[in-house]
């Protein structure tokens, strides 16, 4: 569920309890509008959480590349290497003994987490350089 979904899911109950009410129109229009600015809030929070996750997350991967130990710089690439050739190797019966389903699930987490991970870190950038103006 991405953070939009998940902001909206949470104000829902509250957005139709304010549709329900006995009141004039006029009152039902401002008590949604605070609720939209309530909900606009707390999604800029949110937001603004997501983009210290991913400054954190960006500044570990950028000193394991700025090592000056190879293995600490290139240790991700290399898993998904590995990963990678497992999956290939498997899946062509290359492997003198198939994987398991348990060993699939792990491959399948890594590899998902690793290209969603990358391309997060990609939008996110594009993202907070739109809203900062850049």
């Amino acid at each position: 569920m991405n953070l939009l979904t998940l902001v909206s899911t949470i104000f829902e109950p509250a957005s139709k309890l304010i549709d329900e009410l006995h009141t004039s129109k006029e009152e039902k229009l401002m008590h949604k509008e605070r609720l939209l600015k309530t909900q606009a809030a707390v999604l800029d929070s949110a937001l603004d959480y997501e983009k210290q996750i991913t400054e954190g997350r960006a500044k570990i991967v950028e000193a394991e590349a700025k090592s000056e130990h190879a293995l600490t710089a290139m240790w991700r690439p290399i898993t998904m290497l590995t990963f990678l050739g497992l999956a290939v190797g498997d899946s062509l019966g290359f492997l003198p003994n198939p994987l398991r389903d348990e060993a699939w699930a792990l491959l399948q987490i890594g590899l998902g987490g690793y290209v969603f991970g990358r391309s997060a870190e990609k939008v996110t950038k594009s993202v907070l350089s739109y809203k900062s103006g850049d």
